[in-house]
């Protein structure tokens, strides 16, 4: 590998030039973020103990996901590495390949990424896949496997995990008895049923009820972006939450005016038909602990769930704010890049509260729009397959940003301004852009960067510092979102795959605004040093 110069004291303290690889500067990239909570002192001495029951089961999500996304023989391997960067590296993207470089092997011996991840057989060919005979074969919550004669067989997650899953349901059976808030108990009684029989619905449906309660456990297998070839598998996470209360007030007028912001959408009608439901909450947690796919490479700053369209369309969803690492990314991340990027006249408004409204809005423009196609292909995400994940993000940054504007023209939103809004939003895509090609939300932002440039948005200065044009911007996120809503209630999966492949890619511009952000030693994003320990518990 190539190697940079770093500079460190010799002995008769003088500088001497010694050699930093290449794969510890990408470890580098990674800034360490105790995560801890001032919530915690909040909370009962059971609510605590909750916590830390949480965070066992956290920790075996953990190890099933690394078994989804990357196999356990293959985890094995990694300690016999003799390379302590690359392992450490290994670790922090649960495998071999760089999660924010296009999924690129960094592991002596490995190729490219399976794109079935370790939820089909790596040489599994379509033929076969189409050829093999089980209704369980295209669940989200299934795994494909050879057997002794090679032939393929399915085997649904409660079988494939029953060794771990037992020790998930004896853990959850203590939270269970430890619960006093009602609402959190039932969660946790519907969740562990889920568990065994991979039917989740039940358990989302109450998730939605739980409004009250100071915890919260969001676990089990829940996005799919890491199955590339069918779209469908859901690898499993946990994330760790303690309930803002102040924070989460002033957010919770929104959640009844859903149906209103659909009818604003700049779209066709015929694409916004569907009433979306307003028996959700809009909330703002610290979260505690990550587990699994969430904490797989570039961490996430908020939630929006659950992703079942029918529990969607019959009570909406819940979106969930992570303001503490929402400011860790912030601080760490986001200014260090405005100052760098950003025309002097603008950097003061690139403002936290703007990044907390475009993140926020984000998640709730999830649940806008349209969840089945108009040309009978069904639900869009069926219907875009592999494709849906990059769409959907790219309808929730644009249709936030739309829907934040509205709001803050209403009044409804006074700590923020519009053009604060627009200004930190464009230097925020220079911050998720560095995400990569290949994972959904990166995708989403490297469209979304070019839509707005091709259409005058933002222009460099003399300096080579972006200069927002608000206006243009404004008209720009219109047009932009009208087609991904399009594209989405259409259902043309070939149609969205041409245009990602063409219009998904970094061009050389704004590769020279990565290679500056990169030089100037900007994190990429956020380890977490985590745990019980790092609570205090």
């Amino acid at each position: 590998m190539a190697a940079a110069m770093l500079m460190t004291v010799g002995c008769k303290g003088k500088q001497q030039p010694v050699e930093k690889s290449e794969i510890q500067q990408k470890v580098d990239e990674y800034a360490e973020f105790e995560l801890k909570s001032d919530l915690i002192a909040g909370l009962s001495a059971n609510e605590k103990e909750l916590v830390k029951i949480f965070i066992q089961i956290s920790e075996i999500m953990d190890d099933i996901y690394w078994d989804q996304y990357f196999g356990n023989e293959n985890r094995k391997a990694l300690d016999t590495l003799s390379d302590e960067a690359v392992k450490a590296f290994a670790n922090i993207q649960y495998g071999a390949w760089d999660r924010l470089d296009s999924e690129k092997p960094f592991v002596p011996g490995y190729g490219e990424r399976p794109k079935g991840a370790n939820f089909y057989p790596v040489d599994m060919t379509e033929e076969e896949y189409a050829a093999l005979e089980d209704p369980l074969k295209e669940s989200q919550y299934s795994v494909i496997r050879r057997n002794a004669e090679g032939k393929l067989y399915v085997l649904p997650y409660h079988e494939a995990y029953k060794e771990q899953l037992a020790k998930v349901d004896a853990l959850l059976e203590k939270a269970i008895a430890l619960a006093d808030n009602a609402g959190l108990k039932k969660y946790l009684e519907a969740r562990r049923e889920a568990f065994k029989t991979d039917d989740y619905f039940e358990s989302d449906m109450v998730w939605m009820d739980m409004k009250d309660s100071k915890l919260d456990f969001v676990v089990g297998p829940i996005e799919n972006y890491d199955d590339a070839l069918h779209g469908l598998k859901c690898s499993q996470e946990a994330y760790v939450l303690i309930k803002d209360e102040e924070w989460s007030n002033d957010l919770s007028k929104f959640a009844a005016m859903l149906p209103e912001m659909q009818k604003l959408l700049p779209c066709d009608e015929k694409y916004k038909k569907e009433v979306p439901g307003t028996d959700c909450d809009i909330n703002v947690y610290d979260v505690v602990y990550y587990g699994g796919d969430c904490n797989a490479g570039s961490k996430t700053i908020a939630i929006n769930l659950p992703n079942d369209e029918r529990v969607q369309l019959k009570k909406g969803s819940r979106r969930l704010q992570l303001k503490n690492a929402m400011k860790a990314k912030f601080d760490n991340i986001m200014i260090p890049i405005a100052k760098l990027m950003v025309c002097d006249e603008q950097v003061d408004s690139v403002t936290f509260n703007a990044f907390f409204g475009n993140t926020c809005y984000h998640e709730v423009a999830h649940g806008l729009g349209i969840k089945n196609t108009v040309t009978g292909k069904g639900a869009c995400r069926q219907a875009l397959g592999a494709q849906y994940s990059a769409w959907e993000e790219a309808k929730a940054d644009v249709c936030g940003l739309f829907l934040t504007e509205q709001l803050i023209e209403r009044g409804e939103i006074t700590n923020t301004t519009v053009a604060q809004n627009y200004i930190t939003f464009i230097a925020g895509i220079l911050r998720s852009v560095r995400f990569g090609a290949t994972e959904a939300h990166g995708v989403a932002n490297i469209m979304c960067y070019n839509f707005f440039y091709e259409h005058g948005a933002f222009s460099r200065n003399a300096q080579g510092k972006y200069v927002i044009d608000v206006e243009k911007a404004r008209a720009a996120a219109r047009e932009w979102a009208s087609i991904i809503i399009a594209m989405e209630g259409e259902g043309d999966a070939v149609a969205a795959k041409a245009y990602s492949d063409k219009n998904g890619k970094v061009g050389a511009d704004l590769q020279k605004d990565l290679d500056a952000i990169r030089d100037a030693n900007i994190p990429r994003d956020i380890v977490y040093k985590q745990g019980a320990a790092v609570l205090g518990l």
